[in-house]
C-alpha cells in the first residue's frame, strides 16, 4: 500500500509538470490557470491569392474568428474570486502622466524692507509733576508760599512812600482729561500778597480759564468756554475820581459757546460769548464811599473766522466780530451815555515754519460807536501776538503783544487805547535750574485828554528743583510808571523768595 500511494502521487507531480510546460509554450503567465489556455488554431492552406495588407488590418476581428474554443464548460473551484496579481492589472493613465516634480522647500522670499528709522525718544523731564489722576482727568496742583520786601507797596508817586515786608501765597491747578474722543483743559490760579506795614495794601489776585471741546462728529466739534479773573485798582489810576484807601477790587468773568467745522482745508468758526465786568467802590480815608456801579457792564459779541491751511504749519484766517457793551446805569457819574456798539475785521494766521519757530499774529481794525453824540468814535489799530522760539534745546524765548481799545470814565474821552509788549527769556542751566529774564512794556492813551501813561517792567527770576515736588524760587523786578498826568510817577523794587511744592 506504500508504494501504491508514493506512485500515485509521483503521477499528480508529473501531470502538473506537464502542465506547466505546456503553459509557457503557450506564451501564458504561469499565474493564469490551464484551464483559460486556448490551443492554437490549425494552420490554413496557403492561399493563391495572397494580398500584402495583413488580415489583422483589413479585419480586425479576424484573429479571433473561426477559432475554436478549448476552455472548459465546469466552472473552476475558485472561479468566483477576482485576480488580483499586479500582473494582469490594466495600464491606467497614471503611468503616461509626468512626475510631478519634488517639492524640498518653499520658494524664496524678497526680503522685507528695513524698519524706518525711528527718531531719538525724547527723554521726559525727570523734574516734571505726574500729577493726580482723578479718573479719566489728571490733576496738577500746586501751592507756593514766599516772603519779599516791596518798596512800594500803594504804587503812589512822592517820597512818602514806605517800603515794607511781604508775604505771598500762590494756589494752582491745571486740569487736562485723558479721553479717546472730546477733551477738557484748563488752568485756575489764586494769590494773595500780604503786606506787614501796609495792611491797605494788602491784595488778592487770580485768573482761570476752563474750556471743553465736544466732538460732534470727525469734521465738526462744538466749543465751550469759561475764563475769570480777579484784579485790584492802583490809588493813583486816572479812573478814580477821588484818593481812595486801599485797592478796589476788579471782577471779570464770562462764557462763550461755538462751532467749527472743517471742509476740506477750509475750517470755519462760528462763536458767541458773554462777559461780565464789575468794580467794587472805592473807600476814602475819612470813611466816605466813592461808588463806581458806573462802571459796571456786559458784553455781547458774536465771532465768525474763516481759516484754510495752506500748509500743515501756514494758516491764514479772517475774522469779522460785532459786539454790544451795555453799562448798568444808563449815564456815568460825569453823564455821558457809554453804552457802545463795536465792529472788528481781522486777519492773520497761525504759522509753524519749524519745530523751533512756532505762533500766531493778527492785525485788525475796530471802530466803536457810543451812544452819547458828544463822544465820538473810537476806532483804530488793533493787534495780537505770540511767538514762542527754541534756539536750542535749553533756550526758550516768548514774545507776546497786544494793542486794544477800552472804556473809561473820565469826562470827555470816548475810551483809551492800550498797547503792550512783553519779552521772556529762559535757558537752562541744569536740568534742574532755569534761569528767566523778563521784561515787558505798555502804553495806555486816553482819547481826547492828551493823557499817557507808560509802563515798564523789567527782571529776572531763577528756580532750582530739588524733586519732582519740590523746588525754590527767588525774583527781583522793577516797575516803573510815567504819566503826563502830575504827580503820578512811581518806582517800585519788589524781591521775592519762595518754596514750590508741586504734585
Amino acid at each position: 500500500m506504500l508504494l501504491t500511494g508514493v506512485a500515485a502521487a509521483s503521477l499528480v507531480l508529473t501531470a502538473t509538470v506537464v502542465s506547466a510546460q505546456q503553459a509557457r509554450r503557450a506564451g501564458l503567465r504561469p499565474t493564469v490557470p490551464a484551464y483559460v489556455a486556448q490551443q492554437p488554431a490549425p494552420e490554413q492552406p496557403a492561399a493563391s491569392n495572397v494580398s500584402a495588407t495583413p488580415a489583422s488590418v483589413r479585419d480586425p476581428a479576424a484573429l479571433i474568428q473561426d477559432q475554436t474554443s478549448t476552455i472548459s464548460r465546469n466552472a473552476p473551484p475558485n472561479a468566483s474570486r477576482p485576480v488580483r496579481a499586479s500582473g494582469v492589472r490594466g495600464v491606467t493613465q497614471r503611468q503616461f502622466r509626468p512626475p510631478q516634480p519634488t517639492v524640498t522647500g518653499l520658494p524664496p522670499t524678497t526680503p522685507p524692507p528695513p524698519p524706518p528709522r525711528r527718531s531719538a525718544a525724547i527723554e521726559a523731564d525727570p523734574y516734571a509733576p505726574l500729577g493726580l489722576r482723578l479718573g479719566s482727568v489728571v490733576l496738577k496742583p500746586a501751592i507756593t508760599n514766599g516772603v519779599g520786601y516791596d518798596t512800594n507797596p500803594q504804587r503812589t508817586a512822592g517820597s512818602t512812600r514806605q517800603g515794607s515786608p511781604f508775604s505771598r501765597h500762590d494756589a494752582e491747578v491745571e486740569i487736562q482729561s485723558d479721553w479717546n474722543v472730546h477733551e477738557l483743559k484748563g488752568k485756575l490760579r489764586g494769590g494773595y500778597s500780604e503786606y506787614f506795614r501796609d495792611r491797605d495794601a494788602s491784595r488778592p489776585d487770580g485768573e482761570g480759564n476752563l474750556d471743553l471741546r465736544l466732538d460732534a462728529s470727525r469734521d465738526t466739534r462744538i466749543l465751550l468756554e469759561t475764563r475769570a479773573k480777579l484784579d485790584t485798582q492802583r490809588p493813583g489810576s486816572p479812573d478814580l475820581t477821588a484818593a481812595v484807601t486801599g485797592r478796589p477790587l476788579i471782577y471779570q468773568y464770562g462764557g462763550s459757546a461755538g462751532v467749527t467745522h472743517d471742509i476740506n482745508r477750509l475750517q470755519m468758526t462760528l462763536r458767541g460769548s458773554v462777559d461780565r465786568s464789575d468794580y467794587e467802590d472805592g473807600k476814602l480815608s475819612n470813611g466816605g464811599i466813592v461808588s463806581q456801579k458806573d462802571r459796571n457792564q456786559t458784553q455781547y459779541g458774536l465771532r465768525l473766522r474763516a481759516a484754510y491751511e495752506v500748509t500743515p504749519g501756514f494758516k491764514p484766517f479772517v475774522q469779522g466780530e460785532i459786539d454790544t457793551r451795555e453799562f448798568d446805569e444808563a449815564v456815568d457819574s460825569s453823564g455821558y451815555r457809554r453804552s457802545s456798539d463795536g465792529a472788528t475785521g481781522r486777519v492773520g494766521s497761525t504759522f509753524e515754519i519749524s519745530r523751533q519757530l512756532t505762533g500766531e499774529v493778527s492785525v485788525g481794525y475796530q471802530n466803536r460807536k457810543y451812544d452819547d453824540g458828544r463822544l465820538r468814535n473810537l476806532k483804530g489799530f488793533i493787534g495780537d501776538a505770540a511767538i514762542l522760539w527754541s534756539p536750542t534745546p535749553l533756550t526758550t524765548v516768548t514774545l507776546r503783544g497786544t494793542s486794544e481799545l477800552g472804556d473809561t470814565t473820565i469826562a470827555g474821552s470816548s475810551g483809551t487805547t492800550a498797547r503792550r509788549a512783553s519779552l521772556e527769556i529762559a535757558h537752562a542751566l541744569r536740568r534742574n535750574l532755569t534761569v528767566t529774564g523778563v521784561a515787558s512794556f505798555g502804553r495806555t492813551e486816553y482819547d481826547g485828554q492828551g493823557l499817557r501813561e507808560d509802563f515798564t517792567s523789567y527782571g529776572a527770576r531763577i528756580e532750582y528743583k530739588l524733586t519732582r515736588t519740590f523746588s525754590v524760587r527767588a525774583s527781583f523786578t522793577q516797575e516803573r510808571l510815567n504819566s503826563t498826568a502830575q504827580g503820578s510817577d512811581y518806582t517800585a523794587n519788589v524781591a521775592q523768595v519762595g518754596l514750590r511744592v508741586q504734585f
